[in-house]
């Protein structure tokens, strides 16, 4: 694989390396920041997203050759030294390894659910703004074997690139769709089959006691507000035992216990 030295950050094949965190904010007309050597082994082995190319740190270049040999082989593969990455990045880029990303066609609710086993976990996310939140999730979501993610609209992108970088890689290997709102990826799942339970600190009954149906939807929400009433109050919903004079945890590490617990005979 050829490897192309990048010596003028104004270079036109880096553009879109660009001012990363600004461009994040802004959004990238479908395209997307990928980071980290392990991240980098997700991309380029993910079925719904391709690498248009990467830029590597000069003294990365060696110990990312294994990874760079899963890249397709026409992918391009920049070099820099650290002041010209810093200056493209437009911060210190102190793990040097950056890859620019293609989404795909969106998935659909309705196909990603009609797609799914018999026996399938969904997890429903509704509100959820913090990207630290969201790539955690889906990290929890890829190790106890989570089947899909179903967003609301309201929820960030996890295809941000920190959102990404959290889930190590995760979010490009669970599939997702995002819905209008909650309501109407309810209806979807009551329509599919699904089971469909709420976490929620005042939860009606303690989780230990709830049971695994075939296909459960599990809710996640925003901390502080939680889940909109409207759709606790058609939802079955459990809570986490805390000590007394504590009510719950983030939500992040409350989806790691739910799903062990959920996933724990599976």
């Amino acid at each position: 694989m050829e490897i192309i030295r990048i010596d003028d950050p104004a270079d036109p094949r880096v553009a879109p390396y660009l001012s990363i965190r600004e461009r994040d904010l802004a959004g990238r007309q479908g395209r997307f920041i990928a980071e980290g050597k392990v991240v980098l082994n997700v991309l380029f082995q993910a079925a719904r997203f391709e690498a248009e190319s990467v830029l590597i740190l000069e003294n990365r270049l060696v110990g990312i050759a294994d990874t760079l040999r899963l890249a397709p082989p026409s992918m391009p593969v920049y070099s820099a030294s650290q002041a010209v990455m810093d200056e493209i990045a437009g911060f210190h880029i102190h793990r040097g390894i950056l890859a620019v990303g293609r989404k795909r066609d969106a998935d659909d609710p309705e196909t990603l659910i009609a797609l799914l086993p018999p026996r399938a976990l969904v997890i429903v996310l509704v509100g959820l703004s913090n990207h630290d939140n969201v790539g955690a999730i889906f990290r929890n979501a890829a190790a106890f074997g989570a089947d899909a993610v179903l967003l609301d609209e309201t929820c960030c992108d996890p295809l941000y690139r920190k959102a990404i970088r959290v889930s190590v890689g995760a979010a490009l290997k669970v599939p997702f769709a995002v819905a209008a709102d909650a309501g109407s990826i309810a209806a979807l799942l009551d329509r599919a089959g699904f089971g469909q339970v709420a976490l929620s600190p005042s939860g009606a009954s303690d989780i230990r006691n709830a049971s695994r149906p075939d296909r459960l939807a599990l809710y996640l929400g925003t901390e502080g507000d939680g889940l909109p009433d409207a759709l606790l109050s058609r939802l079955q919903t459990v809570r986490i035992g805390m000590a007394e004079g504590f009510d719950s945890l983030n939500v992040a590490a409350a989806s790691a216990i739910a799903l062990h617990h959920f996933t724990s005979g599976k």
